[in-house]
């Protein structure tokens, strides 16, 4: 219930960006109309094409991308023809005929006949606008999409879809009953209504030709709207918030699931209930390019050398993300040269996942020796109070160690989260959010972008040729470039060689200057770079004050595959 407030209020707070901008003139337009047969229905409309579109698109079904360009053309040939009506009345009486009849075949006649006819056609330009809608996807979007291309089309994320597009509905019903009365007082102070009404037209017309040409992507450029990403983080983390129990009052709140779903086993022959029986377990669930579980791993080594010998088994359960995720040879190297030792099971198909119900990357879960969940947490964080759980399930004195700190180097390091005001972003079109208004992507085709001169705080841009994919975004030719408004002490980005394998060759700038002592672990001070293998490459690591920086970086070859960005 909660997850579907939240969504309610982010969508409520798209009507502060700039993206609402290019539906306002087409809801505005009918602001003259009465609410509950006319701009009710047209709302509902919108809603109901967002949630629709935008839920099948999220889940992954590969025709709805294509559906919804069609669809999009239908839209503007559908306003344009709303409004040269309202410009020109005499081709809304040759519209309205032919429609009025196909409306009387549809509907049973009766009384409200009328009324009916009007709700219906309010309803399918209401459908329109929500095939033109593309809102500014912040963190609460953001995490509505990430649980839909993971979970698929379920009643869950349906469900908050539509809470986010019936808040922006409600938002802009607001804005337009206000919109309403100011129009009525114009009517009577002037006598203007028909010149307002062919003025609302043409701007509809306007709009129709800036869509269909792209120039509205290059107006909002220049458009700021109110930024919501502060409080719709805070909205997000009170979501997923699950705080860890006290030590003291441990509860049972379930029984171990069965491991045999796993696909494989990496350094262990495979385990079960049975032969785990006796043993406290602490399960992780996480991916090797995930940063959040990248910091969690010095933990983890630490507990199963600490504890080794008391009875503890650490089991990673390796749950992908990205496709290449599902390579067991990429899963061993990682395993490599990340230093992990302990036991991980293979979950390329996410029954143990699923088989926890489990949600997030990291998560622990601690088991007693009795084959009972006894603790968990999400997220990063609590190793204390994780490690005291541990000692007092194997019969030690409660409380953690103080045999000396969790030693951590490179993108391991914990995160500066005091410092840290931007967030994961995908760069792949289904989850993709952030993106300059001054672009959109072309799905599944080489295009050429431009990159803007500047960019607000957490919007990035692509320039040169790209071909932009559900899960990745590849430079199609050399020195395509990608830049990043920032805030935060590290940067990293997730990237793949070219699919042949081939090394690509990167360089990184910050604030358009080689990043000196401000480079990450993987590039040198010059901010030059090979991506070799499919993983996290941590790009910055900022040596001064954490303040804004404009993160560059050019594929000096072409063939990479990148997908997101995370930041420490």
């Amino acid at each position: 219930m909660l997850l579907i407030v939240i969504a309610f209020l982010g969508g409520a707070f798209t009507v502060l960006s700039p993206c609402i901008l290019p539906v306002v003139p087409f809801v505005f337009a009918r602001t003259d109309r009465p609410f509950l047969t006319d701009r009710l229905p047209l709302l509902a409309g919108l809603a109901g094409t967002f949630t629709i579109v935008t839920g099948l698109g999220a889940a992954g079904l590969a025709s709805a991308a294509q559906l919804s360009q069609y669809g999009r053309w239908i839209a503007l040939a559908t306003f344009a023809l709303f409004g040269g009506s309202l410009v020109f009345p005499s081709i809304a009486a040759r519209i309205a005929r032919p429609l009025s009849s196909i409306a009387d075949r549809i509907i049973a006649r009766s009384q409200s006949q009328l009324a009916s006819r009007r709700i219906l056609s309010a309803t399918l330009l209401g459908a329109a606008t929500g095939l033109l809608w593309a809102p500014c996807a912040g963190p609460i979007l953001g995490a509505i999409l990430s649980g839909a291309a993971l979970d698929g089309a379920t009643w869950t994320t349906g469900a908050a879809l539509a809470a986010y597009a019936s808040g922006a509905a409600v938002a802009l019903a607001v804005a337009s009953s206000l919109g309403k009365r100011a129009l009525d007082a114009l009517k009577r102070s002037f006598g203007i209504g028909e010149h307002v009404r062919r003025a609302m037209g043409a701007l509809v017309l306007l709009t129709v030709a800036a869509i269909a040409s792209g120039v509205d992507t290059r107006v909002l450029a220049s458009v700021k709207g109110v930024s919501t990403d502060g409080i719709e983080s805070r909205l997000v983390g009170l979501a997923s918030a699950m705080p860890p129990k006290p030590p003291s009052t441990l509860p049972v709140e379930g029984k171990l699931p069965a491991l045999d779903g796993a696909t494989e086993w990496l350094n262990t022959s495979p385990l079960s209930r049975d032969a785990l029986r006796g043993k406290v377990v602490v399960v992780n669930f996480w991916t090797y390019s995930c940063i959040n579980c990248l910091r969690t791993l010095p933990y983890l080594r630490t507990w199963a050398q600490r504890y080794g010998n008391d009875g503890l088994v650490v089991l990673g359960v390796h749950t992908p993300e990205f496709g290449f995720e599902h390579d067991t040879r990429n899963v061993k190297r990682a395993l490599r040269d990340l230093n992990v030792s302990y036991p991980v099971a293979v979950d390329n198909d996410y029954r143990i996942w699923q088989a926890f119900g489990n949600r997030y990357w990291p998560a622990f879960y601690i088991v007693d020796a009795e084959g009972r969940v006894r603790y968990h947490q999400f997220g990063e964080g609590g190793y204390d109070e994780a490690e005291g759980v541990i000692r007092q399930l194997l019969g030690k004195t409660p409380g953690a160690t103080n045999d000396g700190a969790v030693a951590a180097s490179g993108a391991q390091v914990a995160a500066d989260v005091a410092q840290v005001a931007s967030n994961e972003t995908y760069l792949g079109y289904r989850e993709s959010q952030g993106l300059t208004p001054a672009q959109r992507i072309i799905q599944n085709a080489s295009e050429t972008y431009a990159l803007p001169k500047q960019l607000a705080l957490n919007e990035w841009a692509f320039g040169g040729q790209w071909t932009v994919g559900a899960e990745a975004a590849v430079p199609a030719a050399p020195h395509a470039r990608v830049a990043y408004r920032f805030h935060a002490r590290d940067l990293h980005l997730v990237l793949a060689p070219a699919g042949d394998g081939k090394p690509v060759r990167i360089r990184v700038t910050i604030d358009g200057k080689p990043p000196g002592a401000s480079h990450g672990a993987d590039i040198d001070a010059d901010g030059n770079g090979t991506v070799t293998a499919a993983r996290l490459y941590q790009l910055v690591r900022q040596s001064g004050p954490i303040v804004d920086r404009t993160f560059g970086i050019e594929f000096l070859d072409a063939g990479a595959r990148a997908y997101a960005f995370t930041f420490g």
